[in-house]
């Protein structure tokens, strides 16, 4: 076990979207040359006083082929004390999508940079919902394809740089609940694992806002533990504008699969129907939380704003980096007496441009939020080593 004294206050990781390059099917479904940029300079300010679009400072408008600039985003993430990125890994049943980026950091070796996986399961839809209708990729599921998956992720997990914890490699699953029979699953995975590499997974499950079960029930299926994602519709504070007020309404007395029906319809989708948040609030609310049990992992979001990529918006205002520094510190306040290994929070996220959720430099607050992450990690780390 490493001693307090010897460990960083706690070990950040930072989801990693790699959709910022050109790939076939994307040119088939949206037009060619499509990227997250394409959405992202589409950004407009929807009322006085909203931050669209949010534009790169530093690194630019970048192409992930390019493995400088995969350098350089390692470069700027170790300069802020985040321990590894969380690349979104996206596979339908054999298929990968988004996948030369992590490819290509796979077979160079470079950057030495820790990372480890999440697996996004879930359908891509013109709605970037995931819904059933209107789906360009399905996601399935089936036993062979099940094998076939945890032998390709364990060639992934004898990578040096692939983080650990306890030993054994870290990997997420987004949508839990989806799995068929996520019990059984992980049980063959770990025996699948500990034949092929000799040890077994760090499985995580991933809480969200559309999550069917709590904390206790996900690890009941047998992950080892939670990791909570932000922002979620359930710790929203009061919103700002009527429409909201409404949107919270109805998803606290409507049954979630009618609420998701609502949320995700074309109808729905077409009318300019916002919900607002105060960045301040939420944070607030969020450190008023009780603490965590040893196997729960937090999460903060710097700023979020997917008015770019959905028509029927949530935009959380009046973000900035004292307030996001505010709520990192307790994050770490809520890992950094546990045994170091588990001392995992997470941010969301590294560059998820058109959700307006990105640690990367932009325009407006330059690399204040890459400071903030730098200055909350290392902050007070002499009490901890005392």
């Amino acid at each position: 076990m490493t001693e307090p004294g010897s460990a960083p206050r706690a070990r950040a990781i930072a989801f990693y979207l790699p959709q910022f390059h050109p790939i076939p099917e994307n040119d088939a479904w949206w037009g060619k040359g499509f990227t997250e940029w394409t959405n992202v300079v589409t950004g407009k300010p929807r009322f006085d006083g909203h931050g669209q679009p949010h534009l790169p400072a530093d690194l630019g408008f970048y192409d992930l082929r390019v493995p400088e600039t995969r350098q350089a985003q390692a470069d700027m993430a170790r300069g802020a004390g985040i321990e590894a990125f969380c690349y979104y890994h996206y596979w339908f049943q054999g298929k990968r999508l988004l996948n030369r980026p992590f490819d290509e950091v796979l077979s160079s070796g470079t950057p030495d940079f820790p990372f480890c996986l999440c697996w996004a399961n879930e359908s891509w839809s013109r709605a970037w919902s995931g819904r059933d209708h209107d789906v360009l990729i399905q996601q399935g599921y089936d036993e062979a394809d099940n094998a076939i998956h945890i032998a390709w992720l364990c060639s992934v997990f004898q990578d040096p740089r692939y983080l650990r914890v306890d030993g054994r490699p870290l990997f997420l699953v987004y949508m839990p609940e989806r799995l068929p029979d996520a019990s059984l699953l992980l049980e063959q995975w770990r025996h699948k694992a500990i034949a092929q590499i000799g040890i077994e997974p760090y499985f995580c499950a991933v809480l969200t806002g559309f999550s069917t079960l709590d904390v206790a029930g996900l690890r009941a299926l047998g992950f080892d533990g939670v990791v909570e994602f932000e922002p979620n519709r359930k710790h929203f504070p009061a919103s700002k504008n009527a429409t909201g007020r409404i949107v919270s309404l109805l998803q606290r007395v409507l049954p979630t699969r009618w609420y998701d029906t609502l949320r995700n319809s074309s109808w729905l989708g077409k009318r300019n129907l916002n919900t607002v948040v105060d960045y301040v609030s939420y944070v607030d609310k969020r450190r008023m939380r009780p603490s965590l049990d040893e196997t729960t992992y937090p999460a903060v979001f710097p700023s979020w704003d997917n008015s770019a990529r959905r028509t029927s918006a949530t935009i959380i205002e009046n973000h900035d980096p004292v307030q996001y520094r505010r709520w990192l510190e307790d994050a770490i306040s809520r890992v950094e007496l546990r045994n170091a290994e588990h001392r995992l929070i997470f941010i969301n996220a590294w560059n998820e441009w058109a959700e307006g959720c990105h640690l990367e430099p932009d325009r407006l607050h330059g690399g204040g939020f890459l400071d903030a992450t730098a200055n909350a990690l290392a902050a007070r780390a002499s009490i901890v080593n005392d």
